[in-house]
This record gives C-alpha cells, structure tokens and sequence, in this order.
C-alpha cells in the first residue's frame, strides 16, 4: 500500500514553508506522495478572508509544478461544507483503497484535536505525523490529554517555519514584494491577479 500524507489547510496562498514541510515528509518520513488538501472552509476558521477555492487550488498546483511526489487535492471541494477531517478520510479511504492515508499537520493544530468531530475514531484509524510549530504553547485541557496518549503520533523533525499565509497577504497589503515566500509561478499569478492587495 502506498503511503500518502494528506496536508489539509486553506493554503491562501501556498508558500515555501508548506514546501519545506511537503519535501521533508517525502524525503525524511515513510511517505511516498504528500496530497495538499485544499479546504474549502475550515470550521475554525473565518471564511471572509478566503480566496476562491479554484483559485487556491491552482496556485498549490503552479507551486508544485512537474514534483511527483506531491500532489494538490480538489476532494474536498466535492464535499458538503464546512469540511471535516473524518468524512474527509472516509471518502479517500473508499475512493483508494489501495492507499494508506496519515495526516500531517503542525504542532499548533495537533493541540486542536480534542475540538475535531469524531476525533476518537480519527486517531483510532489513522497516525499523525506532527512538524514542530514555533511559540505553540500546549493547552491545559483533560480531554486533549486524553486525545494525545491514544493517537499515533510520530514527530519530525523538520525545520522550523515561521511562515503564515496571514503574513504573506498583509505584506502584499501594504505593498512590500513577498516574492520571497512563494514560488516564482505562485507570486507571479498573484501579482497578475491583485490578489490580497486590498
């Protein structure tokens, strides 16, 4: 069975910190694809400041370009809003069975867990490979510790990125050429779109 990683997030925009992260897990972990999920709505999240899920799809996709090892997933778009990690598995597990799914994810939303639907059965079926997250303090929280000594947790050790989306669109905001965070194809479909800029 293959092993992908599934890499869920808004990726509004895609930036060389989700990169980073995607090459590690190829090069340094078990997995042999990483799928970046782009979500059409995450249900912790506020949506206003979303581009439109087509658009964000394309630039996982720009951003990613002829790399066989990754790849940029529309299977969230297909169904019903806000996602949730648990049908979301379901649906990939049916649609490939011949593929085994873990989840990457960062430090800061592993301590989100104990607030995911069905979080008992996730971490039951599945391993989370965690990346570290600098300044994530973990919560106090009973049922999150819980969570934490039943799941399958494998930590890397990747670099340290502290690269956000959130800082990305408020440089381009105000002006300043944050080329340096994007791939060269992502910021130049950026610049001829104006996204962010308002």
């Amino acid at each position: 069975m293959a092993k992908i990683g599934l890499f869920f997030g808004s990726f509004n925009p895609i930036h060389i910190g989700h990169l980073t992260i995607a090459g590690y897990m190829t090069e340094f972990t078990q997995l042999e694809q990483v799928w970046f999920v782009v979500s059409p709505h995450n249900p912790l999240k506020k949506k206003e400041s979303l581009l439109e899920d087509h658009q964000r799809l394309y630039m996982a996709q720009l951003a990613i370009g002829d790399n066989d090892h990754l790849k940029a997933s529309d299977i969230e778009f297909k169904l019903p809003v806000p996602s949730y990690t648990i049908d979301t598995l379901a649906y990939l597990e049916e649609k490939f069975p011949l593929h085994k799914f873990l989840l990457v994810m960062g430090e800061d939303n592993l301590y989100t867990l104990h607030k995911w639907k069905n979080v008992e059965e996730l971490i039951a079926n599945h391993q989370i490979i965690v990346y570290p997250r600098p300044y994530t303090p973990r919560p106090e929280s009973a049922l999150l510790d819980q969570i934490l000594l039943k799941a399958k947790i494998q930590w890397a050790k990747a670099p340290l990125m502290d690269i956000s989306g959130t800082f990305i669109r408020s440089g381009i905001k105000k002006g300043k050429n944050m080329s340096y965070y994007l791939s060269p194809p992502v910021w130049k479909y950026i610049e001829e779109m104006h996204f962010y800029e308002k």
